[in-house]
């Protein structure tokens, strides 16, 4: 069995390229006070860029309202998605509870039909959650087919819903859905006023 590469961070990256800009100073000047200086410098722009870099991300998860979402439960993440999708103009009904045939939510814009499954998990959703939008597709006659959840999807989820043209979103992608949202809000109050 063949062993996949770790892929390098880039931290590991941007350490890397100082050590060889560094050593490149050396090589040019034959002064290690230099060399060093360079060195330092370097590593003290990364250290600010990644921390900047963090500090932006934290604050796109904090505005984003992702923390709490993680404390739902399946059935309060349902209804949030409900509401979050009502307020970006989409007609929205949600599904029994038993017997939904694999969609928790329709969604209707533009005279097309979104099955959704949501799964509020702790882990990575696999291929049972794209199975089941992807049955639920034709029961309800949908455009389209969504699994939204609040992690991420395994590699076989990822490629099972390629093969059946199902949306994928996850943690990354919720996100951004939801600080845009945000954004749209508070730049339609500013024009109200």
């Amino acid at each position: 069995m063949s062993r996949r590469k770790k892929k390098d961070s880039p931290e590991e990256v941007l350490g890397g390229g100082i050590l060889l800009i560094t050593f490149a100073a050396f090589t040019y000047t034959k002064s290690v006070y230099i060399a060093l200086t360079v060195g330092i410098l370097l590593l003290v722009m990364m250290i600010l860029v990644m921390r900047s870099v963090n500090a932006k991300r934290e604050n796109k998860i904090n505005a984003s309202g992702i923390i709490q979402i993680d404390k739902m439960t399946g059935i309060q993440f349902e209804e949030f998605l409900m509401i979050r999708y009502k307020s970006m103009g989409y007609e929205v009904r949600d599904t029994p509870k038993s017997g939904d045939f694999g969609a928790d939510l329709l969604l209707q814009k533009d005279a097309k039909k979104i099955v959704v499954q949501a799964k509020r998990y702790t882990k990575s959703v696999g291929i049972k959650a794209v199975q089941e939008v992807t049955s639920a597709k034709p029961y309800y006659r949908a455009d389209e087919a969504w699994v939204i959840t609040n992690s991420y999807f395994t590699k076989a989820a990822v490629k099972l819903a390629s093969s059946n043209n199902v949306k994928l979103i996850d943690r990354e992608q919720l996100i951004d859905l939801l600080t845009k949202n945000i954004n749209s809000q508070i730049k339609l109050k500013g024009q109200l006023q």
